[in-house]
């Protein structure tokens, strides 16, 4: 198997009462694992085995739909569970360069939040939003449908995902049933900024890359 279902870095029930532990381990043990075996099965045997997911990605227009839509659901997730924590929340300390290019980029953490927030709420149907970096060191705000995604050569604007909120019905509805924007608020009290810090300092050594 070329790709593996990543463990939770935390218990289903560490991020309560944000997220429930039963969204938690549906979304883990059925959906993201979902994701992974359709991806190996649809890579089973072809010169993608070999390769990194994020190359894959980066040329999926060249691939079928089931590696497009499942590579997607694979590293979407991957992400998305690296980015909480039941630590998470609040701001990021102002000694960390995410915080520094949030303030320059945004002008505010509010305006950030405020712009993150629409976009996560205005994603019609399923899909994701995303905090990214550009190749100019850049921070952007962006959504995707389904499990598109910002590294992917079909994406309206393309960069490297440092943040993202997964608002696909199954990653919220036992606790939110409709309310979306109840569950968006709730998604920042779990944000694990030390994370998001990690991937922002890893986007800029890799700025090249995407």
């Amino acid at each position: 198997m070329a790709f593996k279902l990543p463990d939770l870095p935390y218990a289903y029930d560490a991020l309560e009462p944000h997220i429930d532990a039963r969204t938690m381990e549906i979304h883990h043990t059925k959906h993201h694992a979902g994701y992974t075996n359709n991806l190996n099965n649809a890579i089973a045997g072809t010169e993608l085995e070999k390769m990194k997911i994020e190359d894959i990605l980066a040329k999926v227009s060249k691939h079928s739909t089931a590696v497009r839509n499942n590579g997607g659901g694979y590293w979407n997730h991957k992400l998305f569970w690296e980015v909480m924590s039941p630590n998470g929340g609040g701001l990021p300390s102002e000694r960390m360069n995410i915080h520094k290019a949030i303030m320059r980029d945004f002008g505010s953490f509010d305006k950030f939040k405020e712009e993150f927030s629409n976009a996560a709420a205005t994603r019609f149907g399923s899909g994701w939003a995303w905090l990214c970096v550009d190749k100019k060191d850049k921070l952007f705000i962006t959504s995707t449908p389904n499990q598109d995604n910002p590294l992917m050569d079909v994406a309206e604007k393309k960069g490297m995902p440092i943040l993202g909120l997964d608002v696909w019905e199954h990653a919220y509805y036992l606790n939110y049933q409709n309310r979306r924007p109840d569950y968006i608020g709730a998604f920042w009290n779990v944000i694990n900024w030390e994370q998001v810090t990690k991937n922002y300092n890893d986007a800029n050594e890799g700025a090249s890359n995407f």
